[in-house]
C-alpha cells in the first residue's frame, strides 16, 4: 500500500502512546511527528506544514476533565482555523465528546484505541485538510468567468469561442497566442469553468514575473534542506493545482533546463520537488499562453521543439482589439458598469460621440488598456457627466514632429527593445530587421 503524502502531528505526554500511535500511522502516512509538551505546539505549527493533529485532552496530573485539550485546541484554531484536530482521552464521557465536537474537533478517539478506527479517523481528517487548504488558497483569486464580458460581435472572436466550447470539456493541452492585453487569462479561466475540473483549483502562474532563480522552486516545490533557505517542505504551484487546471502564462520565458522538466511532467504526469528523488503522481490540466512567436523561438533553439508540439494540442489565436472594433462598445459599457458601481457614480453614461472616439483609437494595449482608460475616466469625472480621458501616446509632441531619420530610428529601436524586454530576436522581428542588422544599429547608437 502506497503511503499518503501527509504530515501528522501527535501531542501526548505519554511516551508509550506517542510511540505506538507513530508506529501505526507511519505505515499509512509519509511523515508523523510527536510532541510530549503542548507548550511547543504553536512553535511547531508555525515552522511546519501539518495536515492533522492528534491531541491528548489531559496533560496536568490530577486533572482529568479534558479542559487542557479544549484549551490547546482553541489555541491551535487561532493559529490554523481550518486544521483538523482529533482529540484523544482515556476518560471517554459522552458530554466531553459532544463539547469537543461543538468546539471544532473533527473527531474523538478513546484510549486504548482500535487501530483501524484510528487510521480511518486520521485519513478522513487528512482529506478534509487538503480540501480546506485548496479552497482557502484559491478562493480569493478565483474569479468566475461569467463575471467577464465574453459576448462578442467579432467573427474572428466568435470562432475562438466556438473552439473553446469544443475543447474545454476535454483534457487537451491548449496554447493561447495573442498580444498582451487581449484577454488570454480570461479565456484560460473560461476554459477551466467549462471543464469537469471547474470545482477544483485554477492556478495562474505568470512566468514573466518570476526571476529565473525562483522558477523551479515556485513551479515544482522543494524538500526541507534542499538549499539554504529551505526551512520546511514546500509544495510548488503546480502540485497545489492537483485535480485542477494550471495556466502557465508567458511560456516563452521558461528557461531551457526547466523546459526539459516541464516536458517530462506533461508526458509522465509525475513531479519531483527540488531535493527529492521520489516522484509524485499528478493529475492536472495544462493551458499555456504567450505573445511570442514560438515557432521562431524553436528555430533559434530558445524553445524545445518537442515541448512546443506537446503544449499546442489545440492552438488558439486571440485577435487584438483593433481587429474586433465591433466589440469596443460592449466592452466599454461593461467596464463602465463595473467602475460606476465601484466608485459610486451610477449616473455616468457613454454616448455615441464617446463610443466613436473609443473606436477610432488603435488600442495598442488591447482590452487591458481599454479597461484602464474607462476606470481612469470614471475616477476623474464628476458624478453626472462622463469625461473620457483617452490614452496619450508615449512620444512627446516634439518627438512626433521630428523628421530626422536617424533620431527617429534610434527612438524606434529603443521602443522595440523596451517593448520586448531586451529580447533581440523579438525586437528585430517587430522592426522588420535581421538580428545582425539590429545589433549593428544598437552598436551605432551605443545602446
Amino acid at each position: 500500500m502506497r503511503k499518503k503524502e501527509a504530515h501528522i502531528l501527535i501531542v501526548d505526554d505519554d511516551e508509550d502512546i506517542l510511540f505506538s500511535a507513530r508506529v501505526w500511522l507511519k505505515k499509512f502516512f509519509t511523515e508523523v511527528s510527536c510532541l510530549s509538551q503542548p507548550k511547543n505546539i504553536l512553535k511547531f505549527l508555525s515552522e511546519q506544514q501539518v495536515d492533522t493533529v492528534l491531541l491528548d485532552m489531559n496533560f496536568r496530573k490530577g486533572f482529568e476533565n479534558g479542559q487542557d485539550g479544549l484549551y490547546w485546541m482553541q489555541e491551535i484554531k487561532t493559529l490554523e482555523p481550518q486544521l483538523p484536530i482529533i482529540l484523544m482521552t482515556a476518560y471517554g464521557e459522552v458530554e466531553l465528546a459532544v463539547e469537543a465536537l461543538k468546539n471544532g474537533a473533527s473527531d474523538f478517539i478513546l484510549k486504548p484505541w482500535n487501530n483501524e478506527k484510528l487510521y480511518a479517523s486520521v485519513n478522513l481528517a487528512v482529506d478534509i485538510s487538503r480540501k480546506n487548504k485548496k479552497l482557502n488558497q484559491w478562493e480569493n483569486i478565483s474569479i468566475k468567468a461569467n463575471q467577464y464580458q465574453l459576448e462578442t460581435q467579432s467573427f474572428e472572436m466568435k470562432d475562438v469561442m466556438e473552439q473553446i466550447t469544443r475543447v474545454a470539456p476535454t483534457d487537451a493541452n491548449v496554447l493561447l497566442l495573442g498580444e498582451n492585453g487581449t484577454g488570454k487569462y480570461v479565456l484560460a479561466e473560461h476554459i477551466h469553468e467549462l471543464s469537469e475540473r471547474k470545482n477544483q483549483p485554477f492556478v495562474h502562474i505568470d512566468l514573466g514575473s518570476l526571476s529565473e532563480n525562483l522558477f523551479e522552486a515556485e513551479l515544482f516545490g522543494y524538500k526541507k534542506g534542499a538549499f539554504t533557505d529551505a526551512h520546511q517542505d514546500y509544495a510548488g504551484k503546480i502540485e497545489n493545482a492537483e485535480n485542477g487546471t494550471v495556466f502557465l502564462d508567458e511560456i516563452g520565458n521558461l528557461p531551457l533546463h526547466l523546459q526539459t522538466k516541464l516536458l517530462s511532467l506533461i508526458q509522465n504526469r509525475k513531479l519531483s520537488r527540488i531535493g527529492e528523488s521520489k516522484e509524485r503522481l499528478l493529475d492536472v490540466r495544462f493551458i499555456f499562453a504567450t505573445n511570442e512567436n514560438l515557432k521562431k523561438a524553436v528555430a533559434e533553439n530558445r524553445f524545445r521543439k518537442d515541448l512546443y508540439y506537446r503544449i499546442n494540442t489545440v492552438e488558439l489565436n486571440i485577435p487584438s482589439l483593433k481587429e474586433r472594433l465591433e466589440d469596443i462598445s460592449n466592452l466599454s459599457e461593461y467596464f463602465l458598469d463595473k467602475y460606476k458601481q465601484k466608485y459610486h457614480k451610477p449616473d455616468l453614461a457613454l454616448n455615441e460621440v464617446l463610443i466613436s472616439e473609443l473606436t477610432h483609437y488603435s488600442w495598442p494595449g488591447n482590452i487591458r488598456e481599454l479597461d484602464h482608460c474607462i476606470e481612469r475616466s470614471v475616477i476623474l469625472s464628476n458624478e453626472k457627466n462622463l469625461k473620457l480621458l483617452m490614452p496619450q501616446p508615449e512620444e512627446s509632441e516634439s518627438t512626433m514632429i521630428n523628421l530626422n531619420l536617424e533620431e527617429m530610428e534610434e527612438i524606434l529601436i529603443k521602443k522595440a527593445l523596451k517593448k520586448h524586454r531586451g529580447n533581440i530576436s523579438s525586437a528585430a522581428e517587430d522592426l522588420g530587421l535581421s538580428r545582425a542588422a539590429l545589433y549593428r544599429r544598437m552598436e551605432k547608437f551605443e545602446l
